[in-house]
């Protein structure tokens, strides 16, 4: 940690650990006698809170009683609900920090993070406790250590397990820091791999939010320091306890004699418990699993048939896709049978209900350290109807399943409400376990949640056993585990994380609210990691469900930001619940600074709904980089749509002097200007790979133009520039180099770095519609000028996978709107010039030329054949002060076109020109005529509309303007 700091209760030992200090506390510059005092000053505080009316009415405010969100807090470092003392955290921080910052400190910038990252998800902290995805800390360590310096501000409004604040916290410790490969100096200065020092050694401070209880909860555990010795003797008593009272329901006959498993049933029937047993005689072994399959009945017989003994091949551990029924040697597979169902009266909610069957079919056990295997017998039988017929006296839940596709996709088996997820005697020992818990021993039990349900899947030899990430399904074989060997396996898990709570200090705030109203300060954050919901991908409600159903307090998802048909969300309303969410990022960072998003959704139209949504709330992005977690989820591998890698999106919020231009009642081409001088200053100059330089994507033209022109649209501005008139501007204002530009001290650095790399890697593009293909034929004739022939069998190979829906173009129709060609009369263009230069056939004849004309510059006059005969027929790019009569002619037939589908009468347009609806869109912007645009927009079909960035933009503010008018 950065000094000898420690959490303001530890002291530290002569064995280096640290223990509770029995005296005074202090927090937020108060001092309290106790830690325990300290709770109690603040818990009144918050009840207090809790008796307002309108802190009730904040957005997000989760679903539970007062004294649930009160048990579950630690405030004020920790509240169950929005927490009320952020604001008092962050004025203390910054106090704290102006007594410690010397006025010499340097003013702020940075370029975005220009690595990708590698992590992998190995890892104790990491997996010390469950969740449906995250980021591996030591990813966003890189993150934060690149964009902060010790004692920062950072925020996640989409915590999680709190993985930002972890990362946070170990900037402070020298050896994590050292293991990303980084080199740490005696003065705390951190050097890169090429040994530059870029950061700081240090604990940044963070903020947590998260909509869900489960969420911030376990971010909370994650990120409070913790006393080792205490938490470790608190879940020794627990389990022992716990064992004490509920271990008979885990025991089994060793090799029993059949006269021993009858006198053993009667001593069931008779109430004799674990110790009766024993002082029996019997010879008994604990159980370490129990597995349970489904049971079937065949198509052909009606017989019935126990799953795991027809499908599975004990021996091997695999499982059969044809297997033969038992009673008639029929052929079946999974496909043409059904389940075979029990009904029973379910007590805890008083209702009768039907259930598919399943039958336990295998025990693994233990007599002393040796482990054996069994089919059950009478007495395991036995043994589970007598707990199915005893009555669970501990609270546990008994909350139907919540409205939604994944938190009732058990329904169809009668898995309807909580309880249900767990056999009976697991049920019971769980609910025991957590009314013995306290705070942070709950931690280690939620963690184990999933884990003691019938969701835990048995799988064959050589692959993992746990449940199916990302969803709620239970299997047809699913393993029992007692809850004794899940606490255990868990606590050593909680080794190394134990370890590294001790050290932290008390850094980070949890907050439970609705990232689209903080109570945070405006520009108060400096940096923000973030990793939102992205779409349907994952329903965070439904699955945190279980686990909030034990701790008592529930999310309310009514602001939840994702796709979901129960709740009526559409991507529509997931990007406007997005824009809310980015809207509060943008307030609370401070100017100039940054936020990276992290971005795991393969659907374009996601993807393009994340950017605008970032773009609206005001945020101009910089980057776009790759995550590699390197394991993949269950989606990943299975779905056809999913990507390998997260997307990495570098964004910065404007600086003080943009936005104050952009505030002006009139916006002159000026404005454009410094736009594009603040983005080129914010955009990584240089980077390379393997000895080869990249393209650099965001200081190219076209984008540079889409990035200025989405700015002055979200702004609700008509754009002062065309097309041409920005590539003229751009080159005229800012220097060229490998079809990037930069401002003059980039073009500097750009160019000692250029020198030591060999080329530059040109980015690939796949053409998929005619912008794409504009691009694709203009990195093309860059590189040298081309006849037809030349471009045609190119273009037809990478043309392939042109979207259905867009109408296809000829190549010499695209050609002839958007390049120019010279047909061999008069001056031959300067950019075949150049190209004829860099010929050894052609240059000393190009040459002669120049010097007696004393012209290298522009267009020659040639009257060499050779040479005419070389240039002649070649398509080549145009200044950019020769586009602008192209481009509007080619507007006016794109207009053309887009006037055509508006008087069309044809409810959908099945295939049309992409570009002709986007320039219809921008014109009718321009005019402020919004219903052309959303006239339009419904003749299109929703996943087209959904998958383009500017139709997109165009639609989406037509309906908010109009919105407005109305």
């Amino acid at each position: 940690m950065e000094g000898n700091q420690l959490p303001l209760n530890l002291e530290l030992q002569n064995d280096g650990t640290t223990a509770q200090i029995k005296g005074s506390v202090e927090c937020l510059g108060m001092t309290f006698e106790s830690d325990e005092a300290r709770r109690a000053y603040f818990i009144e505080k918050l009840q207090e809170k809790l008796q307002e009316p309108e802190f009730r009415q904040i957005e997000g405010f989760p679903i539970g009683e007062d004294e649930d969100i009160l048990a579950l807090s630690d405030p004020p470092y920790y509240t169950a609900c929005p927490n009320p003392f952020i604001e008092d955290f962050i004025n203390y921080w910054n106090q704290e920090r102006e007594d410690n910052t010397s006025p010499e400190s340097e003013s702020y910038h940075r370029e975005p993070f220009a690595a990708d990252v590698s992590e992998g998800k190995n890892d104790a902290i990491y997996n010390a406790h469950s969740y449906h995805t995250k980021v591996p800390h030591k990813a966003i360590m890189r993150y934060i250590l690149h964009y902060t310096e010790p004692g920062d501000i950072v925020f996640d409004g989409f915590c999680g397990t709190g993985m930002t604040g972890v990362a946070a916290q170990l900037c402070g410790d020298k050896a994590t820091v050292e293991s990303l490969g980084y080199r740490v100096q005696q003065d705390g200065t951190i050097l890169d791999e090429n040994e530059k020092p870029f950061s700081k050694l240090g604990a940044r401070r963070v903020i947590l939010n998260d909509l869900s209880p489960a969420a911030t909860f376990i971010a909370y555990n994650y990120n409070t320091p913790v006393d080792i010795t205490e938490f470790e003797r608190e879940a020794k008593r627990i389990l022992a306890e716990v064992e004490e009272e509920c271990g008979w329901m885990y025991l089994t006959l060793h090799q029993p004699k059949p006269e021993q498993i009858d006198k053993a049933v009667s001593f069931l029937k008779t109430g004799n418990t674990k110790a009766e047993l024993q002082k029996s005689g019997f010879s008994l072994g604990k159980i370490n699993y129990t597995l349970w399959s489904d049971v079937f009945t065949c198509s052909e017989c009606a017989g019935e048939i126990v799953y795991w003994e027809v499908a599975v091949d004990t021996e091997i551990d695999k499982v059969r896709k044809v297997f033969c029924c038992p009673h008639c040697d029929a052929n079946l597979s999974k496909g043409n049978i059904s389940r075979a169902w029990v009904t029973h009266f379910d007590t805890a909610i008083n209702q009768t209900v039907q259930q598919a069957k399943q039958v336990p079919v295998l025990i693994n056990y233990s007599v002393g350290k040796k482990r054996y295997r069994k089919i059950p017998d009478v007495f395991d039988l036995a043994l589970i109807e007598t707990i199915l017929n005893k009555n669970v006296y501990d609270s546990y839940p008994t909350n139907r399943m919540p409205e939604g596709e994944e938190s009732r996709r058990n329904d169809d088996i009668g898995i309807t409400h909580v309880h249900h997820f767990y056999t009976k005697r697991n049920l019971w020992t769980l609910s025991v376990t957590i009314n013995k818990a306290r705070e942070r021993t709950l931690f280690l039990i939620t963690a184990i949640i999933r884990t003691l349900s019938k969701m835990f899947r048995w799988a064959p030899k050589g692959k993992h056993t746990a449940g199916t990430s990302g969803t709620l399904y239970i299997p047809s074989i699913s393993h029992e585990y007692p809850i004794f060997g899940a606490i255990e396996r868990r606590m050593k898990l909680y080794e190394e994380l134990l370890a590294v709570l001790s050290h932290f200090s008390s850094n980070s705030i949890v907050t439970t609210s609705s990232a689209s109203n903080l109570s945070l300060l405006s520009n108060s954050i400096d940096y923000i990691f973030t990793d939102p919901p992205f779409g349907g991908n994952l329903m965070y409600s439904e699955l945190n469900f279980i686990w909030e159903a034990w701790l008592k307090v529930v999310t309310n998802n009514k602001l939840e930001a994702i796709e979901n048909k129960v709740q009526s969300k559409r991507l529509l309303e997931y990007q406007e619940l997005m824009v809310g969410c980015f809207a509060e990022y943008y307030r609370v960072l401070k100017p100039g600074c940054w936020i990276t998003v992290e971005f795991h959704n393969s659907k374009n139209s996601v993807w393009n709904a994340i950017q605008e949504a970032m773009q609206s709330a005001g945020f101009i992005i910089a980057d776009v980089g790759t995550l590699d977690k390197k394991q993949s989820s269950f989606k990943q591998v299975n779905s056809s749509n999913a990507v390998k890698q997260d997307l990495i999106i570098s964004a910065y919020k404007p600086n003080t002097t943009l936005e104050k231009l952009f505030n002006l009642e009139v916006v002159t081409e000026d404005a454009a200007w410094e736009y594009v001088r603040d983005r080129l200053r914010y955009v990584k100059s240089f980077l390379a790979k393997n000895g080869q330089a990249e393209t650099i994507a965001e200081r190219q033209n076209y984008l540079l133009f889409d990035r200025m022109v989405a700015f002055y649209v979200q702004k609700g501005m008509t754009v002062p520039l065309s097309a041409a008139e920005f590539y003229t501007g751009l080159a005229q204002r800012f220097v060229e180099r490998d079809g990037m530009y930069f401002l003059p001290e980039q073009a500097a650095e750009y160019d000692k770095k250029r020198r030591t790399v060999k080329e530059v890697l040109q980015l690939e593009l796949i053409v998929i519609n005619e912008e794409t293909a504009v691009q694709w034929l203009k990195q093309q004739l860059t590189k040298k000028p081309q006849t037809y022939s030349d471009l045609y069998p190119q273009y037809t190979q990478v043309k392939s996978g042109w979207s259905k829906s867009e109408k296809q173009l000829e190549l010499s129709e695209i050609l002839a709107q958007n390049f120019l060609y010279y047909e061999g009369k008069g001056y031959v263009p300067k950019q075949i010039v150049s190209w004829l230069k860099q010929s050894a056939t052609h240059r000393e004849k190009i040459r002669q030329i120049e010097n007696e004309l004393s012209n290298s510059e522009t267009s020659l006059e040639i009257e060499d054949t050779e040479l005419l005969k070389a240039a002649r027929g070649r398509w080549y790019v145009p200044d950019p002060n020769q586009t602008s009569d192209l481009e509007k002619l080619r507007e006016k037939t794109l207009l053309k076109e887009f006037e055509e589908y508006r008087q069309s009468k044809q409810k959908k347009l099945k295939v049309f020109r992409l570009e002709a609806v986007r320039t219809g869109f921008k014109k009718a912007w321009q005019e402020r005529n919004y219903q052309i645009i959303i006239e339009v927009a419904k003749k299109i079909s929703e996943t087209v509309l959904q998958d383009d960035p500017q139709l997109l933009r165009w639609y989406t503010l037509a309906c908010t303007r109009l919105g407005e008018e109305i």
